[in-house]
């Protein structure tokens, strides 16, 4: 069995349920109390095992590269001033052991392009993907719970929630029967139906580990709507071949690609935050807010 040792971060699209917040700065750098999801995406992967960093860059994500490099400046200027604290953390924003490997996707064809564009890298071995818009608060991290499954199980897997059924349109739905170790084998999977169409309100997340088989598939697969290459047709091939199993994940999933489930990530880091959680909680509590975020 190949260790899962690269996970794949697309990070090329525009960001435009945010503007004008990212007119100049990518989606992926908007923070969730003092770290941006970016990071807590690679923080994932790190405690999932993960080693190479793979993202799967566009325009104007230069930040993005800048977030995770060295920064001599800031670190000097840190140390000259004795905020050892605060070095410490710019310094650990990505573990010395970490490599970060950044390819350019010079087109916005979708996202199973992108994943496609880490095919050089990643070459014949299984794969994590994970998208920053999907914030998941977990113990262990969601990532981690896939990783460990499929040392057990050695197939693709791919994370799943329940929606309700009028969310459907936003999501790729699968249809499932039982399957290995508790899990269930996806029978179908079909992206964005609408609530009548839908095989079940089983949604994917964004974290899929995949084998390279995927990649073949990705090759073939014709360009749908807006021109775009679906990852979900490339699993629906996939499943043809290859079992491919739903997880679901044990955590608490947050829609950051949306501004609702933006500000309740924000209201839920930032009331178990240790510097900040209890005043932050206690100021809620003063607009009867409540207990819960």
């Amino acid at each position: 069995m190949r260790k899962i040792t690269k996970a794949v971060f697309p990070v090329a699209g525009m960001g435009s349920r945010f503007l004008p917040a990212t007119k100049a700065s990518p989606k992926e750098m908007m923070p969730v109390v003092d770290k941006p999801l970016i990071q807590y995406a690679v923080e994932e992967a790190v405690a999932a095992g993960i080693t190479d960093m793979v993202f799967i860059t566009g325009r104007n994500k230069r930040a993005i590269e800048d977030h995770f490099d060295k920064a001599y400046e800031i670190e000097s200027e840190l140390e000259a001033r004795g905020k050892h604290e605060l070095l410490r953390l710019v310094q650990q924003t990505v573990p010395e052991h970490i490599n970060c490997i950044y390819i350019r996707q010079a087109e916005p064809l979708g996202l199973g392009h992108a994943v496609l564009c880490a095919a050089p890298v990643v070459g014949d071995e299984p794969f994590a993907v994970l998208l920053a818009d999907d914030l998941i608060d977990a113990d262990p991290p969601a990532l981690r719970q896939m990783v460990e499954a499929y040392e057990r199980q050695e197939c693709s897997l791919l994370g799943v929630q329940n929606v309700p059924p009028a969310d459907t349109g936003a999501y790729g739905i699968v249809s499932t029967e039982p399957g290995p170790g508790g899990l269930q084998n996806i029978t179908a999977i079909v992206e964005k139906p609408a609530p009548e169409k839908a095989p079940s309100n089983l949604a994917v997340i964004g974290r899929y580990v995949l084998t390279p088989r995927i990649f073949h598939h990705l090759r073939r697969v014709q360009a749908g709507a807006g021109g775009e290459i679906q990852l979900t047709d490339a699993i629906a091939a996939l499943i043809a071949e290859e079992t491919v199993l739903a997880f679901p994940f044990h955590g608490i999933r947050y829609d950051c690609g949306s501004k609702l489930g933006y500000l309740k990530a924000t209201i839920a880091f930032g009331r178990k935050h240790p510097e900040v959680g209890k005043d932050f909680t206690e100021y809620l509590a003063s607009l009867n807010v409540g207990g819960r975020a």
